[in-house]
């Protein structure tokens, strides 16, 4: 007996149980990492799921967005 596994887009909502060109993003503060398809990848427990190409630059966007600030002003001056 086999079970069908369904994903769902991070972003739109979409649900597939056949995520065709789909993406794969794992991360954490530090590190995120962008994998074509993979089921494996996909059901990890950590693994956020993208509809297309657009979706997951949306959530790489966010994350830069989180995660990156600008250096106090004592370390430009330093340049």
């Amino acid at each position: 007996m086999s079970s069908l596994k369904e994903f769902r887009c991070e972003i739109c909502g979409t649900v597939s149980e056949n995520p065709i060109h789909w993406f794969v993003i794992e991360c954490t503060d530090q590190k995120l990492a962008v994998i074509k398809w993979d089921l494996t990848a996909a059901a990890s427990p950590t693994a956020r799921h993208f509809c297309g190409e657009a979706h997951a630059q949306t959530y790489i966007s966010r994350w830069f967005e989180s995660v990156c600030v600008p250096p106090p002003k004592h370390v430009l001056k330093a340049i």
